[in-house]
This record gives structure tokens, C-alpha cells and sequence, in this order.
């Protein structure tokens, strides 16, 4: 180990400045691991496929609120909204997204920081907060959502993350800094009909807001912080073990081939006839051997101690195997394994091996676990030089001849979440380590050959002809730095011996579907498997692929990295992303760039993840999302603290190297899943990141993009009006009462269009009416305006053929980039089937002017 000397307190590990380069404090994390017990666990047998709920008549929006999660299978079908963002990024184009907490608060009330506000339907999707010292958000004070007029959660935030209020509020669809690697989330979708406002007592510093908005409320039930929802937690407390869909009833037997292919080569793996849909996909690849270099938390116990805890086992298991990953640098350490109060086996760790990581493995017999679907386990002190260590347990189960993972006990301080949901106790404590770092002493030719074969050999598929998929194997199932254990809700990697890679994403086909393996590695493929499991599914004309599309190079200056341009209509569900800094150690501070410390001319190496994600959607010119930070969009912190790895339902970090393997300075592969916060778009898409905070850090990067498409557009203009043209206002019959014209010359945020330019814009005090056109056959329809955001909470009652339509609300407000493009979704029933249609906007007493340099109408 880096450290061999052990405590009898929890460690604090050293913590790196993050951008502005303050030395932190070191921050006492016990507390953050004291969250209330929930012994609440679900069965093993096989999930039902969820039922997806029916819909309101002509109703577009896709699940809302907890049916996102009860039916995953979903992800394939068109999701409706406009998912849009609130955060505190550095409104004048620079890196303060957060550290003074100056763009923190839209406004300021009587009641705290006002950090999202919107009327008319809708859902918050997810919420982040990263706070000093390394995540640590009590310091925040209460937060209070308000939906609907009605306070449906008013408490401590560090409380919340914690998971002390209770359910829904509890792990995983919560995660406090230890289970994040320095961020906090909020995961629990809360849909409302007329109006949402989130506040914090005290300026939160970094966060991010991520909702949707409905044009109207048909469908959408106000949120119920009373309903526990606990058919989605115990669902989802199995994130990277069982398939979060559930077990399609009418499933086919899988397909199952062996393939060999030599380097250079492609070979089929698997071919299926439709209609249908791949349910399951997994690969193993006997030449891959799991990454050596581990950063793990864990804890030990000493005479007369003990530890337990509850795990999932299959009922149908002809036996149980427990796999123990320890330090070894503690010789002699000797324990007695129990399942259900039963001796099962004893655990000797022989002598010590320093700076090595230990594992062993005890095969529990049939007679003790066959027929359960849980099993409690627990591990007592018999003998040591020290105490008994535990750092991880992996339990697998007898299948059919074949070993399945069916459970992880990932132990630690820095996994209080796991600890939680699986009720672990231990007594006699004499060691809690938040991060510890050994190798297992796999020869480095072999790790060599491994991280070639799963970052340059290619798992390619296609549907009905089609290829979708077309991505480095490793990176697909989120582990882009070599074979390391990746758990998500959608995927995971195993990487224990014989492991398998599963990927769980709905794969629907009109025709067939076919999976090929191609070897660009170098490294001959022997022995590899691929099993496919699927059902049949009736699919129409106008199939929503499954697409993953990769991308790789090396960052350009002044360009953000591109994650993915989409043409068309689809969803956008998240990103695996690799990353490889170019900064040495030792390096000198550059312009632009975060030193190590407050008084260190060095670099940070690990300044790369400087760069904020932008989103665009539907061609506006301004951004829908625009984060704070890379490991902020991964729902991480503080540089994920410095390098702590970590896996949950949405998002994950589980690969940090820095000088091992292949990386040669400091290398970081990351994933982010948008189940609750997809992003759907209606005529093209495009998702990017910076590298560094400027655009400016050299990096290579690899990234893996998750969507569905591949259909025409479904939104297109109809119409544009100009209000300072007076050749469109005679077009449109436009009027507008306390009117004003002047020029504006500025620019957009984001990097998209970075270029000042100028035009004539309006305001007006009084009501704007015009007529737009609309096509025909349309399903709603979108006015987007171009406006001047030098006034926040600008605010109009909209009007269509003198029916109310909503309030369109815009708090934001930026006097740097002063030019924004933002949208209001008109009512389906007001403008279906109608050519043109009368807009009305009439300004909300006390709002500021209504500003307006153009409006495009856009026809669903």
C-alpha cells in the first residue's frame, strides 16, 4: 500500500485545492457515514416488467415521476418536455461557477436563496450540491421545495442526503458526499402542475437543478413526499446486479456463442430475427484481467468483534460463494464465516504482503442458502497480528452450473449508502480508512494485453441494417481505463475472475438485430463469450434505436469536446467519458490555469476537469444545460476528491490513475446516466464539455454517448416574427403597448456562438399581441424568443385566441452575455388543428419590460 502505517481513527486523506487553489481544511467524515438503517431489502426473484402507466388522451410526455424508474423499457419510446437547467455557472464566461456563490441565487427572499423557480407543469428531475470543506452541505441550511404552492420537503439538506428524513428521500435516490466522492444528490423526480420554487436557507455556492416542462399539466400528478415509493427503491438498491426492467414474460431463451477472433479481425457473436428487442447483453473476455491498481475504503474489527450484514443470494442456487477483498499488509488474520447464525467457513489471510490487495473466496454449501433469496452473513474475530480487515464482498451464486454475481457489500466510510441498505453492523471497531490504494500483482505484460483488449477492441451492433452501436468494448460498459468493477443501473462490469460486462439498455429492432466483436487490440481474442437475451416486441414503422456513439482525440484549444450532434428527434440518457491529462508533475502553473495550492507555482494535473458540459437542443442558440464543473456533471466534488472512485444508479467514477498502467499522468474515466433527466429533443441535438476551464488544458479523451433516434425531425419552423421590423409587424398584425427600441450588441452564453453581434430589440410594459402561423397538422407548438436578459424574472400571461395557455416565466439573468433564445411549450388542445393562432402576452405587475428581438413558432 502507498501508506502502510494503520490508525485507530478514521483516516483524512490529503486533500488537493480545487481551482482557485485554497488549501482545504481537513473535515472530519464520520459524520457524513451516520445515516439511519434501512433494513428494507428486496426479494431475488425475478422482477416483473413494470407496467408502463397509461397515458391522458394525446398525451406526449413519456413517463412522469416514479414511472421513469418502474419502467425503464420506456427509454426507447418518444420522451416529451423540454428538459432545461438551473446552476451556479460563472454567468460572465469565466471559472467562478461557484467558489464566492455569485451567480448561486436567482433572487433572494425572505425565506433564503432562490435556486429554481418556474410556473407551469412540469418535474424536477435531479438536484446537485457540492459545498466546502469536499462536499460537506451543512453549511447550506434547510432546503424547502415548493410545487404547486405546497411545501413538499422543508429540512436540513445534509439530512436529506443523509437519508434521515425517510423515504422516498433515502438511498440511492439520495447520496451524501462520502457515497458521491465529494457531491450530494437528489434523485427523487417530482412532477407539479402550476409552479416549482427550491430554496436554500444560506447561498449553496455549486449546484445544479435539472427539470422538464410540460405545455400543460394533462398526465401530471403533483409530487406526494408521502408516498415511499418503495417498489423503486428496493429496485434500485440492486443497481448493477439485476436487470432494472425486469424479466420480459415472454423472454427467449438467450443466445449464447463462443468466439474467437484474431487481432485485426471482426467476427459475428450473435444474430437475432424480429420484431423485438434485446433485453440483456453481456460479454466476457477471458484476456481481460482486472486493473491492478485499486483505491478502496474499508474497515476492521479485533477480539471479540464481529461484522454482518444482509445479502442477496438466487433461490435457485446450488450453493453460495463469498468473495473478501482485505489489506494483507495485517499477517495472520483468522475469522469464522456464518450464514444465518451457521458456521460456513473460516477466512485465514497467511502472512503479511504489503502494499498488495488480498482476496479470498469461502464456497458456502447448498444446505444453508438453497431455496433463499436472502441471507445474513457475518465474519468474527477468531485470531489476528492486529485485527480483521474487510474492505469489499462480492457474493455470487450457483446457477445452473454457473457462478452470478447476485450482490456487492462494498464496506467503508466512504459507502455509507451500501452500508445502509444492507443493515451492516460491526462491533469491536479498531479501523475505519477512507482510502487506502494497493496493487494485485498481476505481471505487467498482462495488464498490457488487458487495457488493449478492452479500450481497443470494438463491440459493434446493428439493427435492421443499421449500425447503431460502434464503440470500444470497455468504455461501452463504463469502464474506459481497463478492466475495473463498473456498477450503474444500466450496466456493469465484473472484474473479478470470469466476470462478465452486462448491459441492460431496451434495444428494440423492427427486423433483426446482429453483435459483432472487432479486434483492433493487437491481442488475439480466444475463448471470448456473448450472450443476448431477448423477446419479441412489436415495433412499428419509425423504430427509436439504441445508439452509442464514440468519440476520440485530442482536445482542440478554444473548442469544447464534443460528446455528441444528433440530426433528427430522440433521447440523449448520458455518457461514459475517459479522460487523459497532458499536465506532469511538477509542472509550472500555466496562464489559466489552478495551481496546486495557494502558494505552489505547480499545476494542478488534475485541472482538466475544470471544463463545464453544455447542452443544446432543438438549434437554439443558447444553452439548455450548462454545468460547473466535469466531476460536477458526474454528481462527484473537489475533484472526486482527490480521486476516490465510486458507483451509484446515475452515475459513477470507478477508474482514477495517476502514473499506473498506461496512463502516463493523471487519468480519469466517468460515467453519467440521465434516466429521470433525459434529455429529448425534436430537431437535432448537440452535447459538449470543456476541457480545463478555458478550453485550454491539453487532454487526450475518449467518449461514449448513450441515445435513442435516428428518426426525422418532428419540429420544424412555422413561422418568425420580428418585432422591430415594421414589414413583420404588418404581417403579423403586431402590437405592443409601452414600447421601446434600441440596439443591443452582445453574445450568447456558452461556446457555441461566442461572437458578439447586434440587432434591435424591443420591450414593452403593456400587452404584445401578434398573429403566427402554425402548420395545420400540428400536435402543439413552441415560441421561442430571442430576448435581452439584462433583467431577470422577466414575466408574461400568455394568451391563444384569448384562452390562457400559462405563465411564461424567465428568472435568469446574465448583463455579460445578455442574449438568450428560451422557450414556451403552447398547449396541444389550443393549437391543434388550427393554421394561425392569436398570441397574446401580457405582462405580470411589478415584472420587469418584456424584451423580444424575434419569436420563432415551432410546430410539433
Amino acid at each position: 500500500m502507498t501508506d502502510g502505517s494503520r490508525t485507530t481513527t478514521s483516516d483524512t486523506s490529503r486533500r488537493l485545492p480545487r481551482r482557485l487553489g485554497a488549501c482545504l481544511g481537513a473535515a472530519a467524515l464520520a459524520s457524513a457515514a451516520a445515516v439511519v438503517v434501512d433494513t428494507g431489502v428486496a426479494t431475488d426473484r425475478a422482477l416483473p416488467r413494470a407496467a408502463a402507466a397509461p397515458a391522458a388522451p394525446g398525451d406526449d410526455k413519456g413517463p412522469v415521476g416514479w414511472e421513469t424508474y418502474r419502467d425503464p423499457s420506456a427509454m426507447a419510446e418518444p420522451r416529451g418536455g423540454q428538459s432545461k437547467q438551473f446552476s451556479s455557472f460563472d454567468r460572465s464566461g469565466g471559472n467562478d461557477d461557484g467558489f464566492n456563490g455569485t451567480y448561486s441565487c436567482l433572487r433572494t427572499t425572505d425565506k433564503g436563496c432562490v435556486i429554481a423557480d418556474k410556473t407551469g407543469a412540469g418535474e424536477v428531475s435531479s438536484i446537485w450540491f457540492t459545498h466546502e470543506p469536499q462536499g460537506d452541505v451543512s453549511a447550506i441550511g434547510n432546503i424547502t421545495i415548493e410545487l404547486d404552492g405546497q411545501t413538499v420537503l422543508h429540512a436540513p439538506l445534509q439530512d436529506v442526503v443523509d437519508g434521515k428524513v425517510g423515504a422516498p428521500f433515502v438511498t440511492p435516490l439520495v447520496a451524501n458526499a462520502a457515497d458521491n466522492a465529494g457531491g450530494v444528490a437528489i434523485k427523487v423526480p417530482m412532477p407539479y402542475r402550476n409552479s416549482m420554487r427550491i430554496t436554500t436557507d444560506h447561498n449553496p455556492d455549486f449546484y445544479h437543478v435539472d427539470y422538464r416542462e410540460f405545455a400543460d399539466p394533462r398526465g401530471v400528478p403533483t409530487f406526494d413526499p408521502q408516498d415511499p415509493a418503495t417498489d423503486v427503491i428496493d429496485r434500485m438498491r440492486r443497481f448493477g446486479i439485476v436487470d432494472p426492467k425486469g424479466e420480459a414474460e415472454d423472454a427467449e431463451q438467450p443466445t449464447h456463442q463462443d468466439v474467437n477472433v484474431a487481432p485485426g479481425a471482426s467476427a459475428q457473436a450473435a444474430a437475432v430475427e424480429g420484431p423485438g428487442q434485446i433485453n440483456q447483453l453481456r460479454v466476457k473476455l477471458p484476456q481481460a484481467e482486472a486493473n491492478p491498481h485499486v483505491v478502496d475504503d474499508g474497515r476492521a474489527f479485533g477480539p471479540g468483534g464481529r461484522s454482518r450484514f444482509q445479502a442477496h443470494v438466487a433461490p435457485n442456487n446450488d450453493g453460495v460463494r463469498v468473495v473478501r477483498r482485505y489489506d494483507p499488509q495485517v499477517a495472520d488474520q483468522v475469522g469464522q464465516l456464518h450464514v444465518d447464525g451457521q458456521p460456513a467457513g473460516q477466512w485465514n489471510s497467511g502472512p503479511a504482503r504489503p502494499g498488495q490487495w488480498g482476496v479470498q473466496s469461502l464456497d458456502v454449501p447448498a444446505e444453508l442458502t438453497s431455496g433463499q433469496s436472502t441471507v445474513d452473513l457475518a465474519n468474527t474475530f477468531t485470531s489476528s497480528s492486529k485485527d480483521f480487515n474487510e474492505f469489499r464482498y462480492d457474493v455470487q451464486s450457483l446457477v445452473n452450473g454457473q457462478w452470478v454475481r447476485t450482490d456487492v457489500m462494498d464496506v467503508g466510510p466512504s459507502h455509507p449508502g451500501e452500508e445502509s441498505t444492507h443493515g451492516y453492523q460491526v462491533d469491536s471497531p479498531t479501523f475505519a480508512r477512507d482510502r487506502l490504494q494497493g496493487t494485485y500483482p498481476t505481471p505487467a505484460e498482462q495488464v498490457q494485453s488487458s487495457d488493449a483488449l478492452m479500450q481497443r477492441t470494438r463491440l459493434r451492433i446493428s439493427f435492421d441494417g443499421k449500425t447503431t452501436v460502434d464503440a470500444p468494448i470497455g468504455e461501452f460498459f463504463g469502464a474506459g481505463l481497463g478492466k475495473s468493477d463498473v456498477r450503474t443501473m444500466m450496466s456493469s462490469v465484473d472484474a473479478g475472475q470470469d466476470g462478465w460486462m452486462t448491459a441492460w439498455w431496451p434495444m428494440p429492432f423492427a427486423r433483426d438485430a446482429k453483435v459483432e466483436l472487432v479486434n483492433d487490440s493487437g491481442v488475439p481474442i480466444q475463448g471470448a463469450t456473448v450472450e443476448v437475451s431477448h423477446a419479441p416486441k412489436e415495433n412499428e414503422d419509425g423504430v427509436r434505436y439504441f445508439h452509442a456513439t464514440h468519440h476520440a482525440g485530442g482536445t482542440r484549444p478554444g473548442q469544447d469536446w464534443n460528446y455528441l450532434d444528433a440530426k433528427g428527434s430522440g433521447t440523449f440518457y448520458g455518457v461514459t467519458h475517459t479522460m487523459r491529462g497532458h499536465i506532469p508533475p511538477g509542472a509550472p502553473q500555466a496562464t489559466g490555469a489552478r495551481p496546486l495550492s495557494a502558494n505552489s507555482p505547480q499545476a494542478n494535473q488534475r485541472n482538466y476537469l475544470e471544463g463545464d458540459e453544455r447542452f443544446y437542443t432543438n438549434g437554439s442558440a443558447s444553452p439548455s444545460w450548462h454545468g460547473t464543473g466535469t466531476e460536477d456533471f458526474f454528481e462527484s466534488g473537489w475533484y472526486f476528491r482527490d480521486g476516490t472512485t465510486f458507483s451509484s444508479p446515475m452515475s459513477a467514477d470507478p477508474q482514477h490513475e495517476n502514473g499506473t498502467n498506461d496512463c502516463q499522468y493523471d487519468c480519469t474515466s466517468a460515467s453519467r446516466l440521465l434516466l429521470p433527466d433525459a434529455v429529448p429533443f425534436t430537431n437535432g441535438f448537440s452535447a459538449s464539455i470543456e476541457h480545463g476551464p478555458n478550453n485550454d488544458e491539453a487532454a487526450n479523451y475518449s467518449s461514449t454517448a448513450y441515445w435513442y433516434g435516428g428518426q426525422p425531425a418532428t419540429q420544424h419552423p412555422s413561422d418568425q416574427i420580428d418585432p422591430a421590423d415594421p414589414d413583420s409587424r404588418g404581417q403579423h398584425g403586431y402590437t405592443a403597448q409601452g414600447e421601446q427600441t434600441a440596439g443591443l450588441n452582445s453574445s450568447f452564453e456558452g461556446g457555441k456562438n461566442p461572437t458578439p453581434f447586434e440587432r434591435n430589440t424591443t420591450t414593452a410594459t403593456g400587452p404584445v399581441s401578434f398573429q403566427a402561423n402554425l402548420d395545420p397538422q400540428n400536435r402543439g407548438a413552441v415560441l421561442r424568443r430571442l430576448s435581452d436578459q439584462a433583467q431577470p424574472y422577466q414575466q408574461v400571461e400568455v394568451r391563444v385566441d384569448g384562452q390562457p395557455a400559462g405563465t411564461w416565466t424567465q428568472p435568469l439573468g446574465n448583463k455579460n452575455h445578455r442574449w438568450l433564445e428560451d422557450t414556451f411549450a403552447l398547449p396541444p388542445a389550443l393549437t391543434r388543428g388550427k393554421p394561425s393562432a392569436r398570441i397574446d402576452l401580457v405582462p405580470v405587475q411589478g415584472a420587469p419590460p418584456w424584451s423580444a428581438a424575434q419569436y420563432t413558432v415551432l410546430s410539433q
